[in-house]
């Protein structure tokens, strides 16, 4: 199973964008703010473009499995996971059915439905994979 995320509304506080699963839309992503290259602040960065495989553990935090993005440069511990603001990411990627400047709304309707379909391709032992990508700003 592919993930894009595409990246296309840029703010001093969030990043939001647009989640495809093998080329169908599945919901918007709100992330941290992008920094400049080299530039992180903890809690506050969204991870580095790229493409990452997704795997699915157990979350110490939040005490429940969710997908992990593996080898993820310079960061840690970067889940999918229900959030509706910048302030619930500290770099995870959160789900919405809708989105508005700095917010997505219905996540954890979101993540259930992304969530249900991640674990079915893994059970298949499919590779889940989510490329990162820059598209145009709106």
């Amino acid at each position: 199973m592919k993930l894009t995320l595409i990246r296309d509304a840029f703010t001093d506080e969030s990043t939001t964008g647009e989640l495809f699963v093998d080329g169908v839309f599945e919901c918007f992503i709100l992330e941290d703010r992008v920094r400049p290259k080299g530039v992180k602040v903890y809690g506050k960065t969204a991870i580095p473009e790229g493409i990452y495989e997704i795997v699915v553990t157990k979350s110490v935090r939040f005490k429940r499995f969710l997908p992990l993005l593996l080898n993820v440069p310079k960061f840690s511990g970067i889940r999918i996971h229900p959030g509706n603001k910048a302030v619930d990411t500290e770099g995870c990627l959160l789900p919405g059915t809708k989105r508005a400047r700095n917010v997505v709304f219905e996540s954890r309707k979101a993540f259930d439905r992304l969530f249900t379909r991640i674990k079915a391709a893994r059970a298949k032992g499919e590779t889940v994979t989510i490329e990162i990508k820059r598209g145009a700003s709106k």
